[in-house]
């Protein structure tokens, strides 16, 4: 084929595949393999020396795993690609090659409940710590930087509410301060937002969620833009130093715009171990196959609902970016020019209570802890998701006692709407 760039849906579908060698097949295979053969000693040297690219052993690399991996890079725009198992193995895996005890991350308020409990918590035993702040205030993000700092995090689409982040301001706050900025785009999917295009250095994603599509694996991935200097500051000694954990090999100086992928191939993945498998790259291969219909139909679903509820006089409030009275509304045309995606929150006149009865009550909806299924969820993020939160940090990641978040699915809108109408009105009787 030409060099000319090839469309969303076409990269959707053909990037990181084509006929498998060996036997033609045209789906990309399920390599069940723990290890593979090497060609001689001299093949393996070069391997392990980072010399050549192939692959070694499945918690390193695996054909199936890399082709879903290359698949994800292309859709977001970057040079290279991670792929573990889970989202916040990603977040971790991120995190890994830039922080050193004593270090920090500035953090975005808005941010999933278990990601909050990552950052504020568990990254403690690393001797890393987090700093929290509205990132609508960007001098309070500036100025919760300091000499120790080594990222700024945020959500594209933050989950549960649905706020849209302003990634054209951080990113460029980001290149200010010199630090690589994390974008955790779960909510958006590539299709409807590109951080990359707006100063992220990372990308991270759930590939369980809209990537896979049908909630039947967990996955989480890494997208590196390729664009951050990591020699220019000496802030990051494991990807611009002698890497004492790969003998003394200075991965930037090597590798340039790939040194952060190979980093987390060869010393992230092999000591943390966050592997994943090649059956559940596979299933989320296929579902991205289908991405691009899919979220232009999330996108369709969620705005007919929000728009359904923000009318009824049941509900105080819709967080949903997509409608007009969003104070995030200008954002969705710069940030996520294909749509404000399916995940919101709404607040239940009546409060906690009137919360848990709604729940009971659904139908068609699914009261599962997961988003960007093909069918409609809802939960009630108070309770479970953000549950281990004060009240104040609950009310600022946008999960109040009285708020339900709902992802909308691709079933026909005028269902999912009956099936809310039957049971706010069980709920509120």
């Amino acid at each position: 084929m030409s060099d000319r760039q090839q469309g969303f849906d076409t990269l959707q579908i053909h990037a990181g595949a084509a006929p498998d060698p060996a036997t033609g097949a045209r789906q990309v295979p399920i390599y069940q393999s723990t290890a593979f053969v090497f060609k001689d000693a001299a093949h393996a040297a070069r391997l392990f020396n980072l010399q050549e690219v192939g692959f070694i052993y499945s918690r390193l690399t695996n054909p199936t795993v890399a082709a879903l991996a290359e698949r994800i890079t292309h859709l977001e725009g970057g040079v290279g690609g991670i792929c573990c198992s889970s989202g916040h193995a990603a977040q971790i895996m991120a995190l890994f090659p830039l922080m050193m005890p004593g270090c920090n991350v500035v953090a975005s308020t808005r941010l999933y409940g278990g990601t909050y409990t990552q950052l504020t918590q568990t990254i403690k035993r690393f001797g890393w710590s987090a700093k929290l702040v509205d990132f609508d205030d960007l001098d309070a993000v500036k100025a919760a930087v300091d000499e120790n700092t080594r990222a700024i995090f945020c959500e594209s689409i933050a989950n549960p509410g649905g706020y849209i982040t302003d990634l054209d301001a951080i990113g460029k706050l980001a290149d200010e301060v010199g630090l690589p900025l994390i974008v955790d785009n779960t909510s958006a999917s590539p299709y409807l937002c590109n951080p990359i295009k707006h100063g992220a250095t990372l990308v991270v994603h759930s590939t369980t969620k809209y990537l896979t599509g049908n909630g039947t694996v967990t996955g989480g991935a890494i997208v590196d833009s390729g664009k951050f200097d990591w020699g220019a500051s000496g802030k990051f000694p494991s990807l611009a130093a002698p890497e004492p954990a790969y003998h003394g090999l200075n991965f930037y100086e090597a590798l340039g715009p790939m040194a952060f992928t190979f980093h987390s191939i060869a010393v992230g993945l092999r000591d943390l171990g966050m592997t994943m498998n090649p059956q559940g790259a596979h299933y989320t291969l296929m579902g991205i196959e289908t991405l691009s219909l899919r979220m232009r139909k999330h996108v369709d679903n969620a705005m007919k609902v929000a728009n359904w509820l923000e009318n009824d006089p049941r509900i105080e409030s819709v967080t949903y970016a997509g409608l007009a009275s969003s104070p995030y509304a200008d954002r969705v045309p710069r940030i996520c020019p294909n749509g404000a995606g399916a995940l919101f929150t709404f607040a239940v006149k009546g409060g906690f209570d009137n919360c848990v009865k709604l729940i009971d009550s659904v139908e068609l909806f699914s009261h599962v802890a997961n988003l960007g299924d093909t069918r409609s969820l809802i939960i009630h993020s108070a309770s479970t998701t953000h549950r281990q939160l004060s009240d104040e940090q609950r009310a600022a990641a946008g999960a109040a006692d009285n708020v339900v978040r709902v992802s909308i699915g691709i079933e026909d809108a005028d269902d999912i709407i009956a099936d809310l109408d039957q049971a706010l009105t069980k709920a509120l009787a």
